[in-house]
């Protein structure tokens, strides 16, 4: 079978299980596809309402397999491996202690910044703290909310202005858009992680 005659059954194949493919690669990787998704949403390939949904159901399956690693596996590894990572079971403990404290604040936040670049280790948190997995469920959901919402919004922007942009220089628009935005979430993580760290 040649490779043209496998393309159009290729796009028939994306096309016809786009939404599926949309939840999976939500589930592995959220905040890209959904910027990625609201440029779909503006070419109409996506319809927005069931891309939302779509999207919210993705990200919440991802927190809860990332949750449930935290709740089985993150105090057996920090017992055995945690001297390596300069994480002691006392400092832990610890941790473990001021996050089921501040437990909804920091879920809320984390949800809505994408957790400054620490947002699995958050997920893991609230499992390896045992915070309820309804109330984990439940701040996550109106966390991803605003985070759906602002990065469907900033692809949805995104596709807009592209359109508006001549053809010779949507390539220099999209490489330029890439770069800046990897540069800025790079620099901007980096600055939090040591204010939140030291």
């Amino acid at each position: 079978m040649s490779l043209t005659s496998l393309l159009p059954n290729f796009l028939l194949f994306l096309v016809g299980y786009k939404y599926l493919l949309l939840f999976l690669g939500i589930v592995i990787e959220g905040p890209i596809l959904m910027v990625a998704s609201g440029i779909l949403i503006h070419i109409k390939f996506f319809d927005l309402t069931t891309a939302f949904i779509v999207i919210l159901a993705g990200d919440l399956v991802g927190d809860v397999v990332w949750y449930y690693i935290g709740y089985f596996f993150a105090g057996p590894f920090i017992k055995k491996y945690g001297k390596f990572i300069k994480i002691t079971p006392e400092v832990f403990e610890n941790a473990k202690g001021l996050f089921h404290k501040y437990h909804v604040k920091i879920l809320l936040i984390s949800k809505i910044t994408i957790g400054f670049g620490m947002s699995l280790a958050t997920l893991m948190a609230a499992g390896a703290t045992r915070v309820s997995l309804k109330k984990f469920l439940m701040l996550n959901f109106l966390g991803e909310i605003i985070l759906v919402s602002v990065l469907l919004s900033v692809g949805y922007f995104f596709g807009q202005l592209y359109n508006s942009i001549a053809d010779t220089m949507k390539i220099y628009f999209v490489v330029g858009a890439i770069v800046v935005m990897g540069i800025s979430t790079y620099y901007f993580t980096k600055y939090i992680k040591r204010v939140i760290i030291g």
